[in-house]
């Protein structure tokens, strides 16, 4: 049986633009980067060993969906004038959707592919939590699984504080049928 949770907030259905900025892991590497503070396309290409002409095309496809924002102009540590770029946490609450589109497919491989990134270039040292589980769940039970998450997610999302630690966390329950 359900029990009883508050009503999540609606979330945004993603267009099929939103869907294509966000298809390539680099764009979840460049928002998590810039969720933590504004850089530039300088920075971000430095920070993740790519060229900045390479990352200036994702830059680009996020700031024209809403996921990055344009600060205002600031002078760099050489006098030169830089463009910093925030993340806006606009895929917080983004229904990527849940149909068999290709798109949010290449979506979930990006957010794996991101994720696995970060985690390779984490200290040894680093905190870890690692669990993975499979269970046998009816359409209800799966739902009521899926619903419970995002409240868990949402109530610590809303409890971040901007002095605490960063901490990474990858969500994703796969239905495997069965094959012949």
């Amino acid at each position: 049986m359900m029990s009883s949770m508050p009503e999540p907030e609606p979330r945004r259905r993603a267009t099929p633009q939103d869907l294509r900025a966000l298809t390539h892991p680099l764009s979840w590497r460049i928002l998590r980067l810039c969720l933590e503070r504004p850089q530039t396309n300088q920075q971000l290409a430095q920070r993740l060993g790519i060229s900045p002409a390479t990352l200036l095309r994702r830059v680009r496809a996020l700031t024209e969906t809403g996921f990055l924002a344009v600060d205002p102009p600031r002078q760099g540590e050489h006098g030169a004038w830089e463009r910093p770029y925030r993340a806006t946490g606009e895929t917080w609450r983004l229904d990527l959707g849940t149909d068999a589109d290709h798109l949010a497919g290449q979506i979930d491989l990006a957010i794996v592919d991101a994720h696995r990134a970060e985690i390779a270039e984490n200290s040894p040292a680093a905190s870890q939590h690692t669990r993975r589980a499979i269970v046998h769940l009816d359409a209800e039970a799966r739902a009521e699984l899926d619903q419970r998450i995002d409240a868990l997610l949402d109530e610590f999302q809303n409890r971040s504080t901007p002095d605490g630690t960063p901490v990474s966390i990858l969500w994703n329950a796969t239905e495997h049928g069965s094959r012949s």
